[in-house]
């Protein structure tokens, strides 16, 4: 009778032990979800100073107050979501174009940095401001593109040029092809300073 008993207890014993087991490992259905969802990592700079080197040439410096990183995605980007600036420098590390933009985000994978939000690319040797809503800066190439309509200020010449698809440029403006270039494109005549009102 005393091996019953004793075998009862352990029986009862290993009972309540496996049903407190059980009831400490029932999770959420909804935490056991989130454990498979795969989190993008997010690495977070301020104040990036970024220089842009081609066979051992510095060509550019980008300047961000805010740098996002998102790994984990098959296509690597980072994003400049509080504006960029980016100064180009010829062979002589000269500055010969500058450009700003409210919003940029960087294909590590293709190379290229995509602009949007007042695009404004400036030629120092001429003056030159080309403003566009957004582009692509192909590193690569070495181009600026868009389809998105562009206006191109000429300071010397004082003429204004309007086209309504976009245009392709080397890097340094030296080249321009404007696609749609809008006949209303026009001399700006500066007022006649001798004239008395």
């Amino acid at each position: 009778m005393t091996s019953v008993n004793t075998h009862t207890k352990r029986i009862i014993a290993a009972l309540a032990l496996g049903c407190f087991f059980i009831m400490a490992c029932e999770n959420d259905v909804n935490e056991v979800k989130n454990l498979s969802v795969r989190k993008t990592g997010i690495e977070e700079g301020r104040n990036i100073v970024s220089y842009l080197s081609v066979g051992g040439k510095m060509k550019a410096k980008l300047t961000a107050p805010l740098l996002l990183r998102y790994q984990g995605d098959s296509a690597l980007k980072s994003e400049f979501p509080q504006s960029l600036y980016v100064e180009f420098f010829n062979d002589s590390t000269k500055i010969e174009s500058k450009l700003r933009a409210k919003y940029g985000r960087y294909l590590e994978q293709e190379n290229k940095v995509y602009l949007r939000d007042s695009v404004v690319i400036i030629r120092i040797h001429t003056g030159d401001t080309l403003y566009t809503s957004e582009m692509f800066w192909d590193q690569t190439a070495g181009i600026f593109y868009t389809d998105k309509p562009v206006t191109t200020v000429q300071r010397f010449t004082e003429q204004k040029t309007y086209a309504r698809k976009g245009f392709r440029a080397t890097q340094d403006l030296s080249s321009i092809t404007y696609f749609e270039a809008v006949e209303g494109s026009y001399l700006i005549i500066p007022p006649d300073s001798t004239k008395k009102n």
